[in-house]
């Protein structure tokens, strides 16, 4: 009760504060960055170097009530082909840029729905991905998997294509809260979709898991948590819902009024958490679990766990190239994030150029405060030896960790080695990360903390 206490006076459960995917945040973004930055940052990359590519499917069969990203509904194929075609034309414009030699370490479809794409048009993307980029030794191919928009036609282009994990959001397998959010999904129907998977040989799998839904409670997350261990996953992220009507018109189909209150929301989470941990699972920053042997534990464990858009990776590709509308590239120069809708970024790549509307050039302190929120988010400690790569003067950087220290009082260890949150101080991760964030806070589009 005294941890609960002191948590509580920090404000844990009333602060909104980012989820720190990117610094600065994606809000923080300008028009400083055009299509000619972004053609410039493709140009510089080496030649034989290895990048990441992100590709970005807008589109659902069904919009789902919880669910606050930047998607829309179809009900036909005839949008999906005409946006294929225009991926095909971006991804022959990175490729022109291009230098030699250049492989991918991660691919990544995600969305909206990647699994609604026609199984003849997976492999005609797949194949113009690879012919522009071809995946490099050890690379993972991922692709974002809804149960109710997959087929055995589909299932075997991706595995042709070389798709190495199936990411599933499974959200809660509660026959009343999927209603409420507007995600039926059986766990029978998810279980046969794992299934099919692993006999064409993808054996990795990473699950999504909700805690905060409406009407959830305690037993409820026990029983979809078990239901979810008993598939085997290797990766599992338990992700706080974040009820933001304001921001997404379609939760106003949620009762506010089922929405559990903070403190219950943390009890949700310490019930999935605690039941992840007896089975082996390792915890991952603030919302992961995975297996000891998974490539997240094991970058963990050896201090090469990263922060990106999709949440944790293993991946340390210095360049991050996103495809699609509203996708965001990362690159050592900053970040440029494309057209935010379907019709702008296809007017723009039909014309010819990229559809670059925003991003943001690194300046000043921002690599440095960008490393030390990334440290804390992935590990909760922070090396003083490891930041001495950013020419920062040590009086500079104790400054930073006192005001820290100060804000959060008996919460972190500071010593000569750098800066640590202790372990009950964890649930506080993303509001001590906030310490370190130079930019304006104030009215932007944050989640809870907790």
């Amino acid at each position: 009760m005294e941890t609960l206490a002191k948590l509580t006076r920090f404000g844990l459960f009333d602060a909104r504060v980012p989820r720190y995917t990117s610094y600065p945040t994606a809000p923080h973004f300008g028009p400083a960055v055009t299509g000619r930055a972004l053609c410039d940052w493709i140009s510089a990359i080496p030649a034989g170097s290895s990048i990441s590519l992100y590709l970005h499917i807008p589109f659902c069969r069904r919009l789902c009530f919880f669910c606050a990203c930047r998607t829309q509904g179809t009900s036909s194929d005839a949008p999906v082909r005409a946006y294929v075609a225009t991926l095909k034309s971006e991804i022959a414009l990175v490729k022109a840029r291009l230098a030699p030699g250049v492989t991918l370490s991660r691919l990544h479809w995600g969305g909206g729905t990647p699994t609604l794409i026609p199984a003849d048009l997976m492999r005609e993307l797949s194949a113009a991905l690879l012919d522009a980029a071809p995946l490099g030794k050890g690379a993972e191919f991922s692709v974002e998997i809804d149960p109710n928009e997959i087929d055995d036609a589909r299932l075997d282009a991706l595995a042709e294509a070389g798709m190495t994990r199936a990411s599933i959001g499974v959200q809660d397998f509660d026959p009343e809260i999927q209603r409420l959010i507007g995600r039926e999904q059986s766990y029978e129907l998810t279980r046969s979709v794992i299934e099919r998977l692993r006999v064409r040989g993808i054996r990795s799998l990473s699950t999504d898991i909700l805690y905060g839904l409406p009407s959830q409670t305690t037993g409820r997350i026990a029983e979809s948590v078990q239901k979810l261990l008993s598939l085997s996953p290797d990766r599992v992220a338990l992700y706080g819902y974040a009820h933001v009507p304001w921001m997404s018109r379609r939760q106003l189909m949620i009762p506010t009024d089922l929405v559990p209150r903070a403190e219950e929301r943390l009890q949700l989470f310490e019930v999935a958490r605690d039941l992840l941990a007896w089975d082996g699972y390792r915890q991952v920053g603030i919302d992961h679990f995975a297996r000891p042997d998974d490539g997240l534990a094991v970058a963990q464990a050896v201090g090469r766990l990263r922060r990106n858009f999709q949440g944790y990776t293993d991946d340390t590709a210095p360049v991050l190239i996103g495809l699609g509308a509203s996708a965001i590239s990362r690159f050592p120069q900053g970040y440029a994030q494309n057209a935010a809708t379907t019709s702008d970024h296809v007017k723009a790549i039909r014309a010819g150029h990229f559809s670059t509307a925003r991003g943001h050039v690194f300046a000043g302190e921002d690599l440095l405060r960008a490393r030390i929120i990334e440290a804390l988010m992935c590990d909760f400690r922070v090396s003083r030896a490891e930041l001495s790569r950013f020419d920062v003067a040590p009086e500079r950087l104790q400054a930073l960790f006192d005001a820290a220290a100060q804000a959060f009082p008996g919460m972190l260890d500071l010593d000569a080695s750098g800066l640590a949150i202790r372990p009950e101080a964890r649930p506080l991760t993303r509001m001590i990360a906030r310490a370190f964030d130079a930019y304006d806070q104030s009215n932007l589009p944050h989640s809870a903390a907790f």
